[in-house]
This record gives C-alpha cells, structure tokens and sequence, in this order.
C-alpha cells in the first residue's frame, strides 16, 4: 500500500513538472517563430506619421485653424455628450482575455501576453504623461492644460494593436474590429470636446508604437527579468521498480 501511495504521488509530480516545462517551451516556441518580436523598419512608418503629424500641430497655424474649425463644428451640433469612450479604450485588451476564455487561442499564452501588454502599458503611459507635462496644451473645453497627447484614444491603440498581434493570423477581421473600436474612441474623444484632432492623431501613434516596441522586447524581458532561458532543454521525473526496489529517476535532456 505504502509503495502505491509513493508512486501515485511521484506520477502527480511528474504531470505537474513536465506541465510547467511544456508551458516554458511553448513560450520558447513563440519567440522563435513569431515575427511580431522581430523589429522591422518599415513598422515605424504609421505611427511615426501619426506622432509626427501631432507634434508639428503643436506650432502649425494651418492645422491649429483646422483643429478650431473641427472643434466649432462639435459644439455647433452636438449638445449631448456621450462618455462610452471611458469604457471603449479598454475594449480591445478585453477581447483579446474574452476570446481565450473561449477557446480561441492567439499566439501567447496567458503569462506572456500579460507581460506584453503590461509593457505597452508602461511605455504609453510614461510617454502619454511627460507630453502633456511639457506641450501643456489647452483642452477645447478650456477645463485644463493636458490636452495633448490623447490619452484614452493611446491606450485604445493600444489595445488594438495588441487584439490585431495575438489574433490577425486566427481571422483578420478581429484586428480590424479593434481598431475600429479604438478609431471610434478618439472620434468621442473630439465629440466630447476633450482633445483636439492633432491630440487624437498623436495619441493614435504613441499606443501602436508602444505595443509594437513591447513586442520587440519581450523575448529580452522574458530573458532577464522572468528566467525564461531559451534552450531547447527538457526535465523529466519519474518513478521506478525493478521488482525489488522502487524509487525515483530524473532525467534532463540538452
């Protein structure tokens, strides 16, 4: 009874290490055959058009006096203000959680794009916060000076670029549908008469660019900060008898 009892607990162990040693080669797998790690040039041009375009809004006359026509044209039209835009920056990351939960996989696992997404998160904030803190740019409400870059309308790109990586190769569609939700976000964001359009734009670029750069890094973070080693390493453990003895063998391979 006492031999049954030990080898059904080292069984157990077993199951459980050879689980988390799958889940570390799978994110082993990832890094080695997702491209969305590997930097690419041409992935600077969008977002480095839209920053740009924001930034030279700053001092341009010609995009400040568009900035105001738009601005006229809302508070012309529109008397009530619809505030879904609190709530739809987030839809896309959400999805991206909602559609595992479902049985859709994307290309990481739970941990890893945690990872991913908290790093886009970390950039775009940190970047969203010093712009308003140095350009401090009057709102079109006049209710404060932190008008630029949109922040809501970041974290919406954000998020999108993030449903558009973990699920474009499942179906397209969900990517677009991301950013669909995330362009709608920054057209609330001028309905509310909260940013400008030169802010909106910005803001666009800032939260793809940071989602991309997170992409790019990880496999570094995952290297240096999480242990994740990329070598095609496995461990076993597993009980043995010889008709006289039992015990308990591990086995590693390189």
């Amino acid at each position: 009874m006492k031999v049954r009892k030990f080898i059904t607990v080292v069984v157990v162990l077993n199951i459980g290490f050879n689980f988390a040693n799958a889940q570390q080669q799978d994110t082993i797998k990832t890094f080695q055959n997702c491209n969305s790690h590997q930097f690419k040039l041409k992935k600077l041009i969008l977002p480095s058009i839209l920053i740009g375009y924001g930034i030279v809004g700053i001092e341009s006359d010609q995009l400040k006096f568009f900035n105001t026509n738009i601005k006229e044209e809302v508070n012309e039209n529109i008397d009530k203000k619809i505030t879904i835009d609190d709530f739809s920056q987030y839809a896309p990351v959400a999805s991206v959680y909602a559609l595992n939960a479902f049985g859709i996989k994307g290309k990481h696992n739970f941990k890893d794009r945690t990872i991913i997404m908290g790093t886009s998160y970390l950039i775009m904030s940190t970047t969203v916060l010093s712009l308003k803190s140095i350009t401090h740019i009057q709102r079109p409400d006049g209710s404060a000076f932190n008008s630029f870059p949109s922040g809501h309308t970041a974290t919406a790109f954000a998020s999108a670029e993030f449903l558009w990586q973990e699920y474009k190769d499942v179906s397209i569609w969900y990517g677009i549908s991301g950013y669909a939700i995330a362009a709608a976000t920054g057209a609330f964001r001028i309905y509310n008469d909260k940013h400008w359009l030169t802010d909106v734009v910005a803001g666009a670029g800032i939260g793809i660019l940071s989602t991309k750069i997170a992409y790019w890094i990880n496999p570094f973070i995952q290297k240096k900060i999480f242990n994740s080693k990329e070598k095609n390493t496995m461990s076993s453990i597993a009980p043995f008898y010889n008709g006289k003895q039992v015990g308990i063998g591990f086995l590693r391979t390189f």
